[in-house]
Parts: C-alpha cells; structure tokens; sequence
C-alpha cells in the first residue's frame, strides 16, 4: 500500500509539472503572438509588391475552428485586402522614406474590376515616383498592372500572355446521369444558367450570349488600358491576340509592348541604384507592401466617422464563414451601425454572386432600414451579381467598374436526388407522412408534379418580388425591368446605361460621395465593423506559420480547383426554402 501512493502522488506530482509546463507554454505562445517587433521603414526603401497573392476585398476574421483547421492543413493564404493595398501605395507615394515601387509576380486571383482600381493606384504612385516591373513572363492581368509602369522588365526566357479571354465552364450532367444522381430545376429567366453545370453537357444559348458579350466586354476595357499604356491602338492588341497569342520576349520588345530584356540580377541592380547602393552590394533597402500596409499611417484627424462594410463571397443562410457572406452576421453589422449615432454614413463594398434568397432579403431589409436615418452608398467590386444585386438594388447611390460583373436578377431552385444512385447500391427508403406535401425538400427521391408546381410557384413569386423591388428602387417600370432580367448578367458599362448603376467608380469614389452626402468633404474618417480582439484566433492563426510560396498551379490544378469550387458552390446552397438569386455561371477567365 505504501508503494501505491507512493507511485500515485509521484505520478500525480509529473501530471501537475507537465500541466504547469503546459500552461506556461501556453501562454508564453500567447506573449510572443501579442509582442512581436513592429516593422519600421528603411530610409531610401523599394516598396516590394509580390503579386504572388490573391486580392480580397476585405480582411478575413476566421473563426477559431476555421483558424484552426488552416493551421494544421498548412492552408495559409497568400491574401491581400484591395483597400488596405491601395491605401499603402498612396501613403507610400508620399512617404519620403520610400524611393520607388517594384511590382512581380503572378496574381493567383482577383477580378478585372479590383484589377481597376489597384492599377489607377499604381498610376498615382508612378506620378511621383518610378514604377519597375519585371516577370519571368506577364500573365494578361498582371501585364494590365504593369503595362503602365516606368520601366517593364521581362526575363529572355519568359513569355508574354497576349491572347485574349476564354471561359470554360466545366458540366457533370452526363457524370450525374451515369452515377445515377438525378437533379430537377425551377428557375425564371432564360438566363439564369446557374443550374446548367448539374443538368447538361453544355451552355444554352442564351447563356453563350450572355457570357459572349461580358467577354467582349471586359476584352475591349483591358485592350484599351494597355493600348494607351503601351501608345498602340487597340486593333494592333486585337492583331496580336489573333495572330500571335503567346509572345516570346524578343518579339514582345520588337513591338514595344516591354521596354527591357534583363535577367533577374540585373533588374535588382537598377534596384539598388534607386535606393542608393551598388551593384557589389549585397542588399537594398526594401520593405513589402504587406508590411508596410500594416504600419499605421497618420492618426485619423477626421471629425465625420464613415463606416466601410464588406460583403465578399457567396450569400449563405446563417452566420456563414469568413469566405461568405451569412445572412444574420453581415444584416447584424449593418444594424449595429445603423444604431451608432457617430456612424454618419456607410458604404457597403460589394464582391458576391449571390446565393441564398431568404438571406439577401434578410440583407436588404437592414440596407432600407440603414438608408433611412443615415446615408448608404454601394460600391461594387468583381461580383454584385443576383443576391449580390438584391441587396445592393436600394444604396442611395451604386457605384460600378466597367468591368464588373453584375445584373443576374432572376431566381432558381435546383433539387437533387439520389434515388437511383442509392437504389443500385442496394439502399432504399420508406416514408409515413399526414399530408400529400409533407416532405418536399428530400433527398431521396424525384419530387412528384404538385410539389414541383408549387415550388415552381415560390420561385416564380420571388422573381417577381425581386423584379418589383428593383423597380421600386431604381424608380424604373416593372415592364422595363423584367426586359432586362431573366437571369441576365451585365457588365458595370452596359448597367450604367441600363439604370442598374448610377456612376463608373471604385471604392474610393463610393467614400467620396458618402462623405458628400453625409455632408463632411474632406473632414472624414473611415471606420470598419467592431471586432472583439481575439487572442484565440491570433494563436490559431500563428500555428500555421508564415505562409510559404509553394509551386504555381499548372494545368491539372487549374481542372482540380475547377471540380473543387463547384463541390463548394453546392455546399454553400443552403437556403431553408431551396431558392437562390445567384449569378448564372461559375465566370473563369483564362
């Protein structure tokens, strides 16, 4: 027996020592996530712009598991907030410290209209300070960046993208069929494509139209940018984009479209020179645009507070994770803004195809609401598209890039079953129920006529409310407005003349015009949604380390991320009536 508590209080003591190392552990963790050494400015310093990331319009606020699932997954995100890159480069234009502005690298995603509104900020800084850009080879929307700058750079062994634009929607129709997973579809609108992906093997042809001409559209607005970059007209970027597609550097210097061939080590020579070393030296002074956006700029000297609120991604039913926009967390926001007596205005930024049309009504009702006692102004960004539209429609102004995508008003239903499939593998259901309609929404089997009827009959009235409520809030004719819906996608020029959009502008115009409207020109300061520090997420976050530049996604990674973002976009369906307003098509420009 003496043994026994003998080895007992001896393990009891290593169980409280290890738990104590581990607290201590714990929050010495905690200490260095809360303390880390704030970056400073060298003097004579390169701002660095990798565009080896991806733009978002907003921060990203995980939630503990999502932080936490990143980490261990090693998914770190190689992510820039647009308006926090903007902001640094025109503080960087005038901050003395910093000489000069390298951009490179491959912009792994982001939309012509966020590509906009960062190239005009390049422009800016480039007015007072030179611009360099080099790539291995330009991609088509990191050379719509870069064509601009003072100096183009391009490897002799690189390739310069000059082809024009493709979309490629990928179809698992004929997959369903074979696998025995049957889908049936309401939907209003010729246009609204959105269920074709699950039901055919190809695009209708009023979705071929539609997709045609936002092509075209979005083509001749990059033609002309670079065309007036590079002093051509855009029928020779046209010529090229026939004739030649892919340009070797050579060639590309031949038609001026760079102004340098040079290797690596060379363009960090013209580097050191700006910041006032040499070439033997070893380095430069340098900072990245990621660091140096999260050096604070001035103190906000502003009496007028003009809150920026961001809805990017998919609408979804709930509270929905950081990468969507959950009905109850972004209506939440803009109630609690609505009810803050020093918030004078507030500009919603725009960038979702939509999704869940109980959630974008859910959304809407506290823009009407907020509109009421206090200016909203909209900017939309890539996507304001469908539920994006519906919850934009009532803004007192919306502001659009002439190549965003938007418009889509329309509504569908798409109901899956797996019956067949089920049935082959030997499973089978039975049901008990007390009236003809008591299970509309299962899985398990095709629904029957009435019950399709009547859903038909929701989507149909929904459409309408949705068509109604642009009309009302546009101060257009029902009639006209129905002519220029049915699931129809517009690019921001064609909206513009369309009425959908009041002026062709990005973020910073839409600020201006709040500041205008809330009475405050010139006397304001921006303010984002209150956060409650969480030192949970900041060490979730910090586990998953720096993120790493891994390989470029090659062709068969390009096909992977296709198949995984439509697995995402059925996730994502999650409204409790099984309709969604969302934009017709999965829009991937190559």
């Amino acid at each position: 027996m003496k043994d026994f508590f003998k080895s007992f209080f001896a393990a009891l003591l290593a169980l409280m020592v290890a738990g104590g190392l581990a607290v201590f552990l714990f929050f010495g963790l905690l200490a260095a996530v809360g303390s880390s050494g704030k970056p400073t400015v060298p003097t004579k310093a390169v701002l660095i712009f990798d565009l080896d990331t991806s733009l978002s319009d907003g921060d990203r606020d995980p939630e503990p598991s999502e932080a936490l699932s990143e980490a261990l997954g090693g998914a770190g995100s190689h992510s820039q907030a647009l308006p926090a890159a903007i902001e640094a480069l025109d503080r960087a234009a005038a901050d003395s410290r910093i000489t000069a502005l390298f951009l490179t690298g491959n912009l792994q995603g982001a939309g012509p209209a966020q590509l906009r509104e960062l190239r005009e900020a390049i422009q800016r800084f480039k007015a007072k300070k030179p611009v360099l850009a080099y790539n291995l080879g330009w991609a088509k929307r990191d050379f719509y960046l870069a064509a601009g700058a003072t100096t183009v750079f391009m490897n002799p062994f690189g390739e310069m993208e000059l082809n024009g634009l493709a979309s490629e929607p990928m179809f698992f129709g004929e997959a369903f069929k074979k696998y025995g997973v049957e889908v049936q579809v309401t939907r209003v609108g010729k246009y609204k494509s959105a269920v074709e992906p699950f039901i055919t093997d190809r695009m209708s042809e009023p979705n071929r139209e539609q997709v045609q001409k936002l092509l075209d559209d979005i083509w001749s607005e990059w033609k002309e940018t670079v065309a007036k970059d590079r002093k051509k007209a855009p029928a020779e970027l046209q010529a090229i984009a026939d004739e030649r597609g892919l340009i070797e550097a050579d060639e590309a210097k031949k038609l001026s479209l760079i102004d340098r061939i040079a290797p690596y080590d060379e363009v960090l020579d013209e580097l050191k020179k700006l910041a006032g070393k040499q070439s033997k030296d070893k380095d430069f002074p340098q900072i990245t645009l990621a660091t140096y956006a999260g050096i604070p700029g001035e103190a906000k000297t502003g009496k007028t507070r003009i809150a920026v609120v961001v809805a990017e991604g998919e609408i979804v039913d709930g509270e929905g994770k950081s990468t969507q926009v959950g009905g109850e967390r972004l209506s939440r926001e803009l109630r609690r803004l609505r009810l803050d007596e020093r918030v004078k205005a507030v500009v919603l930024r725009v960038n979702s195809p939509g999704g869940s049309a109980s959630a974008s009504e859910l959304i809407q009702r506290e823009v009407i609401l907020t509109k009421k006692v206090k200016p909203l102004v909209v900017s939309m960004g890539h996507l304001a598209a469908s539920g994006g539209y519906w919850i934009s429609t009532y803004g007192d102004r919306i502001f659009a890039e002439p190549s965003t995508i938007t418009g889509s008003i329309g509504v569908f239903g798409l109901l899956p079953n797996v019956k067949k499939l089920a049935n082959e593998h030997g499973i089978t259901w039975d049901s008990v129920q007390t009236a003809k309609l008591a299970n509309p929404m299962t899985l398990t089997r095709p629904k029957n006529d009435l019950e399709l009827t009547r859903i038909q009959g929701l989507v149909d009235r929904i459409y309408d409310q949705f068509v109604t409520k642009v009309a009302d809030s546009r101060k257009m004719k029902k009639e006209a407005v129905h002519e220029i819906a049915q699931g129809r996608v517009w690019s921001g020029q064609e909206a513009l003349k369309l009425g959908l959009v009041d002026e062709i502008g990005g973020l910073g115009a839409a600020v201006k015009h709040a500041a205008t409207l809330a009475k405050a020109d010139g006397d304001y300061y921006l303010v984002g949604p209150e956060r409650e520090q969480d030192t949970l997420k900041e060490l979730l976050k910090s586990l998953g380390g720096k993120p790493r530049k891994l390989a470029k996604p090659g062709p068969v990674d390009a096909l992977a991320g296709g198949l995984l973002r439509q697995v995402d976009l059925l996730t994502s369906l999650n409204d409790p009536r099984g309709v969604y307003a969302r934009l017709p098509f999965e829009l991937d420009l190559k």
